[in-house]
């Protein structure tokens, strides 16, 4: 028997299910949001599954009962109570050619053209409450917007003032909903980003946000179980094809693709995208960050002077929402998939980092060149030769190489913070070596810069600028900063380093072993 198709780059459930391809069944799920009518909302990263769900809904709605069989819903739910569905997605209105109001317009019009009504009211939220009335005499309606929040996130970095307009004008629109009750079965948004309810969701107070709610924390994405059970065939075809046994190719998936976490006490989920087109090609690669990094979160990082994505531990209220005069660079990461839960502690506290092998090396890859200015396709090549280097203990080939990437680097990455340039640069290009490293480790004895540890060595670096090495060596020591390795069974070495705001590179560097 054929494998059935995997669903690349859908996201309608009529197509998946009627031209053959495999279906993840999450309709437990929907069935469990259906049994209570109501307004909802959920967040999650790009390519998840918020589209084929919204899809999925309209489907049940409009009574299709045909795509369901062999669904855990085909015989727990009501076919013949059928509802008027309004289903739309804010990527494709055109509301950067057109602007978002007339977009908004056209949209609505467009609708109600299609279900063959009218529309006679002018003004985005009198039309919207129009076509749900119009709508709502044939039977409770059901509003499905998709990526609610496209015309917002799609100008941060660009055009601050454009993005604010636009929630204005969006927390217009979705106001509308709270005051038709008596009209609507249903509401669901999905998106993207999270904003604070006194943002873009501050009229519509009724919305039940379940984006960290715990029993549909699995919702999207595949968990562990839906992996093994739904891809029997796959992962022994491809096991095969790389000559791994279905143990070792299991852990290497775990590693690449797995580790999103939306609630402290879920289960982990893999990224749907990235394990279909791993099946399709059967080789490890960067799939899911490869389709595009919002170049507003670039800008953000860099505008903060984050390289480091090893946030401290915070609480929930610390990277859930954030809001557009408040861009927090930990809460834009959690939300777009760069950051995810990991734990959390006896004080409620929750530590954040990279979910998986594929965002981790990508993300590295990306600042690096935005932060270092070496290109992605070179980064790998100039990391092997740092690699090589450090396994042959050969520091001072470490720091030619570091010289030689600081010479090629553009002048206005280090213009306005040559130490912090210099620190994040060594920091990120060891990041991606795969070294341990940590950057500015506190001791009780004051803060390390960087700790680098090898197989064989443990390096406590500490830099100055515009001063000398033999200084920095001299603080490693007098600070005592290697007392806490003493007992790792290796060599301890402090490497001072010194770079020259002038040359903008290093000028001298000096290594000691100090236990």
């Amino acid at each position: 028997m054929a494998l059935k198709k995997l669903p690349i780059s859908l996201q309608d459930f009529r197509k998946i299910i009627e031209n053959g391809f495999k279906y993840i069944d999450k309709t437990k799920y929907i069935y469990q949001i259906c049994q209570s009518p109501g307004a909802y909302f959920m967040s999650r990263p790009r390519r998840f599954g918020k589209s084929i769900t919204i899809s999925t809904l309209e489907e049940l709605y409009l009574g299709s009962k045909e795509l369901f069989k062999g669904l855990w819903i085909e015989d727990k739910w009501d076919w013949n109570k059928k509802h008027p569905v309004l289903r739309f997605s804010l990527t494709t209105i055109g509301y950067e050619s057109l602007g978002l109001g007339p977009a908004l317009v056209q949209e609505l019009n467009y609708q109600a053209e299609k279900k063959g009504l009218k529309l006679n009211r002018s003004g985005i939220g009198p039309l919207f409450k129009e076509l749900i009335e119009e709508m709502g005499k044939q039977g409770k309606v059901v509003v499905l917007i998709d990526e609610y929040d496209a015309p917002i996130i799609n100008f941060l970095g660009k055009d601050l003032n454009k993005a604010i307009q636009n929630r204005d004008l969006l927390r217009e629109f979705y106001t509308v909903l709270k005051d038709l009750d008596s009209s609507i079965e249903l509401v669901l948004l999905t998106g993207v980003s999270k904003f604070t309810k006194v943002g873009i969701f501050s009229g519509l107070n009724n919305l039940s946000d379940l984006t960290m709610d715990a029993q549909y924390a699995t919702m999207l994405g595949y968990t562990q179980e839906e992996l093994e059970s739904n891809f029997g065939e796959e992962i022994e075809m491809t096991a095969q094809k790389m000559n791994l046994s279905r143990a070792e190719l299991l852990a290497e998936m775990r590693m690449w693709y797995n580790g999103y976490r939306f609630h402290t006490n879920a289960d982990r989920v893999y990224n749907p995208v990235s394990c279909n087109l791993f099946f399709e090609r059967q080789e490890f690669q960067n799939f899911w960050f490869s389709t595009g990094t919002p170049s507003f979160l670039v800008s953000i990082l860099k505008a903060e002077g984050v390289f480091d994505l090893h946030f401290p531990a915070t609480s929930l209220s610390g990277f859930e929402t954030f809001e557009l005069d408040q861009l927090k660079p930990i809460a834009i990461l959690f939300q777009t998939g760069y950051l995810t839960i990991q734990s959390k502690d006896e004080d409620g506290l929750v530590s954040l980092d990279y979910p998986n092998k594929e965002v981790r090396d990508a993300m590295l890859e990306v600042l690096i060149e935005n932060f270092v200015g070496v290109d992605t396709e070179l980064s790998a090549a100039l990391i092997i030769k740092i690699r090589n280097a450090f396994r042959a203990n050969d520091l001072e080939r470490v720091m030619q190489i570091l010289q030689e990437v600081f010479k090629k680097v553009p002048f206005f990455l280090h213009e306005r913070y040559p130490e912090k340039f210099f620190h994040a640069a060594i920091h990120l290009l060891f990041s991606y070596l795969g070294v341990r490293i940590h950057s500015e480790v506190c001791t009780s004895d004051g803060r390390i810069d960087s700790l680098v540890e090898t197989d064989t060595h443990v390096y406590i670096l500490e830099y100055k600028l515009n001063r000398s090495a033999k200084a920095a060596l001299e603080q490693i020591k007098q600070k005592r900063y290697y007392q806490a390795y003493w007992n790792v069974g290796k060599p301890v070495e402090g490497v001072g380093v010194n770079f020259s705001s002038k040359t903008k590179n290093i000028q001298g560097w000096v290594a000691e072993v100090v236990a």
